[in-house]
C-alpha cells in the first residue's frame, strides 16, 4: 500500500527526506519483485501476541505493536534487547552504561539514572516480572519473541506504561522433550554458549524447561594508558527454569526463575570522542538478580476464569565510571586538573501480587455481547542506594520506597459483527517515601487513574480499522540532592492523552499484512530531566541532576510495517515511523543564566523518523542469505542543552546454512562501520587541556561486528 501525503499538507523536511528515502528504496526492490511471481499460497505465519488481558494474533490486535522472533533474533546474532529494537519504529535507546538500559517509544521515557531514584515510562516485563528500571536485564538466548506496544497501557500496566512497554517472552515448555545448544564466535573476542531442554518430566501432567547461557566479549573500547583492550568487556550469565503444572483441564500453574549475574565493564568517554580512553580507573556496570514468578489460570467455570500471580525479584546494581576520563600526571598542576571516581551501588527489590477475574464464553454479559475482565494489583518496591564518590565526605545514603494498589477494568462489547467497542478503567493508589543520609524526608501520596475508550471496525475479512482515546500516568517523584531549592527536591504526575487511528490489512491470501497506525498525544505536567551546573575551585564541573515539570508537550506520528512472504524465495519485512515531538511550552530556568526557552523544540531521543528496510532470500531450500538497511534521523541528547546525535544508517546482513537439526548463522551487523552515537552530554567541559572550554561528549554505538554461530535443535 503506497503512502501518501495530501497535497495539502507540508511535512516537516525530516518526514520529507525520510519518504524519499523508502520511497528510492522501494524503487530500487520493484525490478527485483517484478521477476519473481507470488504464489498465494506462501501464507506468513501466525505470531500470537502476549502483552494484552487475553493472547490474541498479531493481525487482530489493534494496537500499535512490533514483534521480533526468535529467528529474527539469532539472525541478528543478538544476545541483548538493544540489538533489536531499531526495527520497531519510533523506538529509541539511551546507553551511558555496557548495555542500554533506558528506552524511549515515541520521544518518551527516560535516559539515564544517577542519584535520584526514577519511575519509568516504559516498561519492562521480562515473563510477567516487572524489570522496567533494569534495562540490563534484557538478555535473549531461549526467548520465543520480544513484543513493543507503543501507546500509554494505562487499563493493565498503569504507572509504567506511559509510553508503552516491552515484553520478552521465554520458550514455553511442551509434552515433547525438545532443546539446543549454540555456540557463538565473533570479533572483539566475542565468545558465547547455551544450552536449552524441556519437555514432560511428568507426561501430560508436569511439564519443564531450563536454559542456561553465558556471553563474553572484550568489547570494543582500547584503554591506551592501561594498555588493555577489556576495559569495557562483556560478562554475561543468564539462567531459566520454568516449570508448567497441568493440573487439570481447568488448571495450570507456571512458576518461573530468572537468574542474572553480569559482571560488564564501563569505559566509553574520551576527550576527542573516540574508541580509545585513557582512564587510570575504569567503571563497572553490573547486575546479579534472582527472580521468581508464580502464576495461576483456574477455569472457575464455563462463566469464569481466576487469573492469579505473584512474584518477587532482588537484585544488586553496580554503576561506576571515572569521572576525569584521565590519568594523575597526564597534564600539568598549572592546567588544573583532578582526579575522581563515582560509584553507584543500588539494591533493589520488588515484591508484586495480582489477581483477575475474566469472562468465558458463558459468562458474556449484556445479552451475550461483551467479554469483561476486573483485576486488583498490588506492588512494592524498594530501592537502597549507597554513592562512594571523591568530592564526598562520607558516602550518601538513600532509601525509596514505593507502593501501589490499582483497581481495573475492561469491556469487550460486540456492537454488532463488524464493530466492537473496548472501554477500559484503572484507579491507582501511588505512595512513595524518601529518606537519605542528608536528613532529606519526602512523602508522596496521590490517586491516580488512567485508561481505554476505542472502537474497532472489521471493514472485511482483509481489513481491521480501529480507533482509540486512552490516557496514561506516570506518578511524581523526588529529587535527591540537598542542594537544591525547595521547590526542586519533587516534581508533579505526569499525564498524557493519546489518540489513535490504525488499519490492519492482510493481501495476497495473507501473504502481505501492513498495519498502520497514526497517532497524537498531549503530554501535560511533562517530567524532564535537566541539571544545575557548576564549576568547582579547580575548574572542573560539577551536575546537580534532577527532574522538573514542563508545562505542555505535543506527540504526533505514523507507524508502518509490511511483511510480505513473496513467495517461497523472497521474503520482505520493512518499518517506518514518524514522529514529531515537541516542547509546546517550556523554560528551563537552570539551563543558562537567562533560560533556555524550549518552546517548539524536538524533546530529547526523539528523531523524526526510523526505518528499517529488510530482505531475505532462499538460494537453496537450506541456505538463506538477508540483508537489512536500518536508520533514524538525528536528535537531542538532552533537553538541558542542543547537543545532538548525527543521522545515521546501518546494514545487517546474515547467511544462515540448515541441514537436518544443525543450523549454522554467519552475521554481521553496522557492516560498513558506521560511526555514531548512543549517548552525549554536552554544555561542560571536562578537558584540561584546553582549559575546560564547553564541548559535547558522546559514547560511541557499536562499530562492525560478525560472528558465526552455531546450533543443535534437538
Amino acid at each position: 500500500m503506497p503512502f501518501q501525503v495530501p497535497s495539502q499538507t507540508k511535512l516537516p523536511a525530516r518526514f520529507s527526506l525520510a519518504l524519499t528515502s523508502v520511497s528510492a528504496s522501494i524503487l530500487v526492490l520493484a525490478p527485483l519483485l517484478s521477476s519473481v511471481s507470488v504464489n498465494a499460497a506462501d501464507v506468513l505465519e501466525e505470531v500470537t501476541v502476549t502483552a494484552d488481558f487475553r493472547p490474541t494474533t498479531l493481525e487482530e490486535s489493534t494496537a500499535s505493536i512490533s514483534v521480533v522472533t526468535e529467528e529474527e533474533i539469532t539472525k541478528r546474532g543478538a544476545q541483548h534487547i538493544e540489538d533489536t529494537l531499531n526495527a520497531a519504529p519510533n523506538v529509541n535507546m539511551a546507553s551511558g552504561a555496557s548495555r542500554s538500559r533506558f528506552f524511549q517509544i515515541r520521544g518518551i521515557g527516560e535516559r539515564s539514572q544517577f542519584i535520584s531514584p526514577i519511575n519509568p515510562s516504559v516498561g519492562l516485563y521480562i515473563d510477567g516480572m516487572d524489570f522496567s528500571r533494569s534495562g540490563g536485564s534484557a538478555t535473549l538466548f531461549d526467548v520465543d519473541q520480544i513484543e513493543v506496544i507503543r501507546g500509554p497501557q494505562g487499563t493493565k500496566y498503569g504507572a509504567n506504561a506511559l509510553a508503552g512497554i516491552i515484553n520478552i517472552h521465554s520458550t514455553e515448555p511442551t509434552n515433547e522433550r525438545s532443546g539446543k545448544i549454540e555456540a557463538t564466535l565473533g570479533n572483539y573476542g566475542k565468545q558465547s554458549l547455551g544450552i536449552a531442554a524441556g519437555g514432560p518430566l511428568i507426561k501430560d501432567k508436569l511439564l519443564g524447561r531450563f536454559s542456561l547461557h553465558t556471553n563474553q566479549s572484550d568489547g570494543f573500547m582500547e584503554n591506551d594508558f592501561l594498555d588493555r583492550d577489556d576495559t569495557a568487556d562483556r560478562d554475561e550469565f543468564t539462567g531459566r527454569g520454568h516449570l508448567k503444572w497441568l493440573a487439570n483441564d481447568d488448571l495450570t500453574v507456571d512458576l518461573k526463575v530468572l537468574h542474572l549475574d553480569i559482571d560488564n565493564g564501563y569505559d566509553a568517554f574520551t576527550f576527542d570522542n573516540s574508541r580509545t580512553t585513557l582512564s587510570d580507573e575504569p567503571g563497572k556496570d553490573t547486575q546479579k538478580t534472582d527472580a521468581i514468578s508464580l502464576k495461576a489460570l483456574l477455569d472457575i467455570n464455563s462463566s469464569v476464569a481466576l487469573e492469579a500471580s505473584a512474584s518477587y525479584s532482588d537484585s544488586d546494581l553496580g554503576y561506576s565510571y571515572d569521572e576525569d576520563w584521565g590519568y594523575v600526571g597526564q597534564f600539568s598542576e598549572d592546567l588544573y586538573p583532578y582526579s575522581s571516581f563515582d560509584e553507584y551501588l543500588r539494591n533493589r527489590k520488588n515484591t508484586s501480587i495480582e489477581g483477575r477475574l475474566l469472562s468465558n464464553e458463558d459468562g458474556r454479559i449484556f445479552n451475550d455481547k461483551t467479554d469483561w475482565v476486573v483485576g486488583l494489583y498490588h506492588a512494592k518496591k524498594e530501592e537502597g542506594l549507597t554513592r562512594k564518590y571523591t568530592y564526598l565526605e562520607s558516602d550518601f545514603l538513600s532509601q525509596y520506597d514505593t507502593e501501589n494498589t490499582a483497581l481495573y477494568g475492561q469491556l469487550d462489547t460486540e456492537i454488532n459483527d463488524k464493530l466492537k467497542l473496548i472501554t477500559g478503567l484503572r484507579v491507582e493508589k501511588w505512595k512513595a517515601d524518601y529518606t537519605d543520609s542528608n536528613d532529606n524526608k519526602i512523602n508522596v501520596d496521590e490517586t491516580l487513574h488512567g485508561g481505554k475508550l476505542g472502537l474497532e471496525y472489521e471493514l472485511n475479512d482483509n481489513h481491521l480499522a480501529s480507533t482509540s482515546i486512552s490516557r496514561g500516568y506516570k506518578a511524581g517523584g523526588v529529587n535527591t540532592d540537598g542542594t537544591l531549592p525547595e521547590n526542586l527536591l519533587d516534581f508533579d504526575t505526569e499525564y498524557l492523552w493519546n489518540f489513535e487511528v490504525g488499519v490492519n490489512s492482510s493481501y495476497l491470501d495473507d501473504a502481505l499484512t501492513t498495519r498502520i497506525t497514526a497517532f497524537y498525544a498531549k503530554r501535560k505536567d511533562q517530567q524532564v530531566r535537566s541539571s544545575i551546573v557548576e564549576l568547582r575551585e579547580d575548574g572542573s564541573t560539577d551536575f546537580t541532576d534532577y527532574i522538573g515539570n514542563a508545562a505542555k508537550g505535543s506527540n504526533y506520528g505514523i507507524e508502518a510495517e509490511l511483511h510480505w512472504k513473496v513467495n517461497d524465495k523472497w521474503r520482505l519485512k520493512t518499518s517506518l515511523g514518524l514522529l514529531q515531538a515537541k516542547f509546546d511550552e517550556y523554560t528551563d530556568p537552570q539551563s543558562t543564566a537567562n533560560g533556555l526557552d524550549l518552546a517548539g523544540r524536538d524533546q530529547a531521543h526523539a528523531p523524526n523518523y526510523q526505518y528499517s528496510l529488510g530482505a531475505e532470500y532462499s538460494i537453496t531450500p537450506k541456505l538463506t542469505a538477508g540483508v537489512t538497511l536500518e536508520g533514524k534521523d538525528g536528535f537531542y541528547f538532552s533537553d538541558r542543552h542542543n547537543a545532538r546525535a548525527k543521522a545515521y544508517s546501518l546494514i545487517n546482513a546474515n547467511l544462515s546454512y540448515k541441514k537436518g537439526d544443525w543450523t549454522a548463522t554467519l552475521w554481521g551487523r553496522n557492516l560498513t562501520d558506521k560511526d555514531y552515537d548512543v549517548r552525549g552530554f554536552g554544555s561542560f567541559g571536562n578537558n584540561p587541556g584546553n582549559g575546560y572550554i564547553t564541548e559535547t561528549y558522546t559514547q560511541k554505538g557499536e562499530p562492525r561486528t560478525v560472528g558465526l554461530t552455531v546450533s543443535l535443535d534437538f
